[in-house]
């Protein structure tokens, strides 16, 4: 990937506010803040209002509103990776229904599921600042799936705590870079921004597709860490795990 043609470096320059036509509709436009120490007066910590048009190479903040979830947008040149809203529920759901999306996955979701999913998703965002967002092509503003880093705690992950990177689009989306271009942003995003040290993804060891796109990203894998899903029987075939690690030195920008 063409880092230069895709804008993933970021520069301390910020900008008045998003360009209108690249904020999702309903989204409030960004004005200029600070970046470091973001807590604003009257303001929780992680509740800043943040938007990196990586495309632009500009950062943009804003101050944060008093709400239960932060607005935060990221965009690279063919997507936005923004916060979640009713619209999104629908094709999410339709997403996580689909077999062939859910293939390495225990199950397929029922609707209500796939709700109580994003209803988690937003919960990450509001105790944590980042998390999974809803991915929106620009050039028509269609729903192709969710892509994002959000904490792994869980003390039965042998690899927690840790930041992991993850994606999973519809399946009318594949096969055109989409996954590796949004989780390159949410990438930049964490080493530039929340200053990571490391990121991490996982995945069953047939999922292959998945494992190409960490590859493409940088990451790399150590056969010692790969691990048993702790959360999946003994006996289920997807219980057998890959792991892959990205050092902030090593994230190519």
């Amino acid at each position: 990937m063409d880092d230069e043609k895709n804008g993933l470096h970021v520069t301390p320059k910020l900008l008045s506010g998003i360009p209108a036509g690249d904020a999702p509709k309903g989204t409030p436009t960004a004005h200029a803040a600070r970046v470091r120490g973001v807590v604003h007066e009257g303001c929780r910590p992680f509740h800043l209002s943040m938007a990196f048009i990586l495309e632009s190479r500009q950062p943009i903040t804003s101050p944060c509103r008093l709400e239960k979830e932060p607005t935060m947008i990221l965009a690279s040149s063919r997507l936005l990776l923004a916060p979640w809203t009713e619209r999104d529920l629908a094709p999410f759901a339709a997403l996580n229904a689909d077999p062939d999306v859910m293939r390495y996955f225990p199950k397929t979701m029922t609707e209500e599921e796939s709700n109580a999913l994003v209803d988690r998703l937003r919960g990450m965002w509001a105790d944590h600042g980042y998390g999974f967002s809803a991915v929106r092509r620009r050039e028509d503003d269609a729903f192709i799936g969710m892509v994002g880093i959000q904490k792994v705690l869980n003390p039965a992950y042998p690899f927690a705590p840790a930041v992991e990177v993850g994606w999973r689009l519809a399946k009318a989306f594949w096969r055109h870079g989409y996954a590796s271009e949004a989780a390159r942003a949410a990438l930049a995003h964490g080493f530039d921004v929340l200053g990571l040290d490391e990121i991490v993804a996982f995945t069953a060891v047939p999922n292959l597709p998945s494992q190409a796109v960490m590859k493409s990203l940088g990451m790399t894998r150590n056969p010692t860490d790969d691990f048993l899903h702790p959360l999946l029987a003994e006996d289920h075939p997807l219980r057998p795990h890959v792991l892959y690690r990205l050092k902030r030195d090593d994230f190519q920008r």
